[in-house]
């Protein structure tokens, strides 16, 4: 599913360096990433959502080689085939919370808004238990509930691929049991990967596999 070869990466104006010469993840794996802050968890979701380019080596994502894509097509692929639940959550304060679960329908012809997808909105909405929130800008939410939101919106085109950047980090312990059983019945009924930054090592053992990026930065690969 995943696939990462040759990688090198850096921020301009910055000593950070990232290098990866060898990484995989399996097709339906739920692969856990653990490490300190700073040692380029949120960089590895980034290159391979797209959103950051690599200087050098590739990224592929099933078929398609994410690295190669030009910024429209990176943009389309992302919001067609990848989840990301962002750590800041990336809610948009003008919109309601059904209409940010919703945007990524309205940003690109690559999706189709449907009656049918309007309708999944909702049961994901009352899944999370935010139904009662669905007219409210973000504001009037809680860190919590504004989390729930961003998963809704993540999972609601059945991606292939979920990136979860500390999915249950405003959560608590009921509800963080809650969104890692919907994340991971997302990856089995459709047959997708997870990938998910947590520092909360109380979920490790839910996992199939465990990155410790401490350790990789130290030579012990992935």
């Amino acid at each position: 599913m995943i696939s990462i070869s040759d990688l090198k990466f850096h921020y301009p104006k910055s000593e950070f360096r990232f290098t990866i010469p060898e990484f995989a993840v399996s097709s339906g794996e739920k692969l856990a990433v653990v490490g300190p802050s700073g040692s380029g968890k949120t960089t590895l979701l980034n290159l391979l959502a797209g959103i950051l380019t690599p200087d050098h080596g590739k990224v592929q994502v099933g078929e398609v080689a994410v690295s190669d894509l030009g910024d429209a097509g990176r943009r389309d692929f992302r919001i067609s085939n990848i989840g990301f639940v962002f750590q800041d959550f990336e809610l948009l304060d003008y919109l309601s919370i059904f209409d940010n679960i919703l945007h990524p329908y309205r940003i690109t012809g690559a999706l189709k808004l449907t009656a049918e997808v309007r309708q999944r909105a909702d049961h994901l909405a009352e899944q999370m238990g935010i139904a009662e929130h669905l007219k409210k800008p973000p504001g009037e939410l809680s860190q919590g509930e504004k989390q729930r939101a961003a998963i809704c919106r993540a999972l609601l085109p059945n991606p292939s691929l979920i990136l979860a950047d500390e999915a249950t980090g405003n959560l608590d312990p009921a509800n963080k049991t809650r969104i890692l059983d919907l994340l991971f019945k997302s990856v089995e009924d459709h047959d997708a990967t997870l990938v998910a930054v947590t520092h909360d090592h109380e979920l490790l053992p839910r996992f199939d596999r465990v990155v410790d990026f401490q350790t990789f930065q130290k030579g012990g690969g992935l």
